[in-house]
């Protein structure tokens, strides 16, 4: 197996090439430690940046690398009653160590678009079949970054609609997935939309809730989460 170097991640020449952009001068990125996917690219990195403004400052100099990401909310809208439901994964995260409710999502990795990757996503970890055309983007094609004090993590966020009999959901839930290649360990949850508003506790996932109500006009569910 071949090892990718840190210089030729794209996760890394596009982070370079954005503070390059911005005015940055760098002047040194120390690489103190980076984890690598099973196929050897870079996945993480721990990187200590020295470099400075075009107004003549340091900027903070700790740099977590991780790249572009999609997070996807799956609802699942019952075809007799209207009723919604979110498509959630369930698997344990570093955070705490436990179980987590989240909305499928992955990473960027530079051989594909953030909305094929965004399909890919949720065909791996939910066993859906969607296309690129159903997927409203809830950011008009920008990116969100949730740390930008110590993270080059940048976020697209997408939307899916999908009309399913009473029985087509139920066969929904509880199914046992992820990639054996990345030790994923994943389990499906389907949940009433409140019900699993309410068990997620990762930020952008509860942002992803409201800026989907917002973009459908589902204001009485909008009024329920207030």
């Amino acid at each position: 197996m071949i090892l990718e170097k840190l210089e030729d991640a794209h996760k890394f020449k596009l982070w370079k090439s954005n503070l390059i952009a911005n005015g940055l001068k760098i002047n040194k990125v120390d690489e103190h430690y980076t984890r690598r996917r099973y196929n050897g690219e870079v996945l993480f990195s721990l990187l200590m940046l020295d470099a400075e403004t075009p107004e003549g400052d340091k900027i903070p100099p700790i740099c977590f690398l991780k790249g572009e990401v999609v997070c996807v909310l799956i609802c699942l809208i019952n075809k007799e009653t209207r009723e919604k439901f979110l498509l959630l994964v369930k698997q344990r995260r570093i955070a705490e160590g436990g179980f987590t409710y989240e909305h499928p999502a992955g990473m960027v990795d530079g051989t594909k678009t953030p909305l094929e990757i965004a399909v890919q996503e949720v065909r791996e970890e939910t066993g859906l079949e969607i296309s690129e055309s159903q997927l409203m983007d809830l950011m008009d094609g920008k990116r969100g970054f949730p740390a930008t004090g110590t993270s080059d993590e940048a976020i697209y966020l997408y939307a899916c609609e999908i009309e399913m009999t009473t029985e087509e959901i139920a066969s929904m839930n509880n199914k046992e997935m992820g990639t054996d290649y990345e030790f994923e360990r994943i389990t499906t949850h389907v949940v009433p939309f409140v019900e699993g508003h309410r068990m997620i506790n990762n930020t952008n996932a509860l942002l992803l809730d409201y800026m989907y109500l917002t973009k459908v006009r589902d204001f009485e569910t909008l009024k329920v989460l207030s």
